[in-house]
């Protein structure tokens, strides 16, 4: 279709079923360009996807969890201070971070009642290292070094999205500049605000759990469920995010690299939106089926980069293995070969915490 674009080459395949969500969404009122990311998957929506439109918004393409996006952290601990085994111990001792207090830090009352989680499903706090500096100019406006130990946050707005998507759930979208509308962008502000601000609160709780006095300090946040309006058009990124934010964060699954890179002036073709990572290659349904005689209790929680993973869903853990996953590199050469983006740095995973 006209107004259809997938960026994808070579082995890095799309399944069927997500090709033809992308078409139904690119026929939908008032649609004037879809694009599919390498990322490309099926869900409820397809995810992967920037959709702009004219005249016209659809909530449901957003989703439920409004705001869900990457933060990235200096932790201010030192990388020589990090202990596997008694940071695993520790971990261990948890089985959710709802378990520890959370203190809103904030002057405003949290929409989000269950502030301070991460959430189930993909979600994830993952403390990582520098493995790898591509362009050393780029690196150094981020302010981190290799001494530092990264931590980044994989989650959202939790049940508040979940509310605002039961309120404004018409897929027949809302006319822009209607009552509806208006109502919805409001509340899809404050979602946006919240996720944000929850991905510090997570990372904050974590590090005094673990018994250091250190705050987070941002390096890069980025959303992946919204909503952008750019002069009178809007881009409804379900899984994307924004080419226009600088450096952005783009995760593998656990166990492989995650890639910090920087959008080129090329973003326009792709509706100024990158993918957001690797995207799930199978269902969850068929994780376990699939894996579970090439692991055992034990093995299943460590990766190949020698990482360890902490979760105590046994079924997740199956859920959310790397062969459950598209490969990494092969999203990010995608981005490459359509002229989208210059790789800024490649991070490693050494504890992975879900929970």
């Amino acid at each position: 279709m006209s107004n259809t674009l997938l960026i994808t080459r070579g082995k890095n395949w799309v399944e069927h079923t997500a090709m033809m969500q992308l078409k139904g969404l690119a026929n939908l009122k008032g649609v004037v360009k879809a694009v599919g990311l390498p990322d490309l998957h099926a869900g409820k929506t397809p995810i992967g996807v920037a959709i702009v439109s004219e005249g016209i918004i659809y909530p449901h393409i957003i989703g439920n969890d409004i705001g869900c996006g990457m933060g990235l952290f200096n932790t201010g601990i030192e990388r020589k201070r990090f202990k596997m085994d008694r940071w695993v111990t520790r971990l261990n001792h948890i089985r959710e971070l709802a378990d520890l207090e959370t203190v809103n830090p904030y002057d405003e009352q949290s929409p989000i009642y269950d502030l301070g989680t991460i959430g189930s499903g993909n979600h994830f706090a993952e403390f990582q290292v520098l493995q790898e500096v591509f362009d050393p100019a780029e690196f150094e406006k981020l302010n981190i070094s290799k001494d530092d130990l990264l931590l980044l946050i994989h989650s959202g707005s939790r049940g508040y999205g979940q509310s605002i998507l039961r309120e404004f759930s018409d897929p027949q979208g809302y006319l822009v500049g209607s009552m509806e509308a208006k109502c919805y962008l409001k509340k899809h502000r404050t979602a946006l605000l919240w996720a944000e601000r929850n991905r510090i609160v997570v990372a904050n709780k974590l590090i005094d759990y673990l018994g250091y006095a250190s705050q987070a300090a941002t390096v890069i946040d980025c959303k992946h469920n919204f909503l952008e309006q750019k002069d009178h058009l809007f881009i409804h990124r379900k899984g994307a995010v924004s080419a226009e934010v600088g450096a952005v964060v783009i995760p593998g699954s656990r166990g492989s690299l995650t890639y910090i890179v920087r959008p080129t002036d090329k973003v326009e073709e792709s509706a100024y939106s990158l993918s957001h990572g690797a995207g799930r290659k199978w269902a969850r349904s068929l994780c376990k089926s699939r894996i579970r005689d090439k692991y055992d209790r034990d093995t299943i929680r460590e990766t190949k980069l020698k990482s360890w993973i902490v979760c105590h869903d046994a079924d997740l853990l199956f859920e959310e293995a790397p062969e459950a996953y598209k490969n990494i590199d092969m999203v990010i050469e995608s981005l490459l070969e359509f002229g989208l983006i210059k790789i800024v740095a490649a991070l490693k995973p050494v504890l992975t915490y879900k929970g």
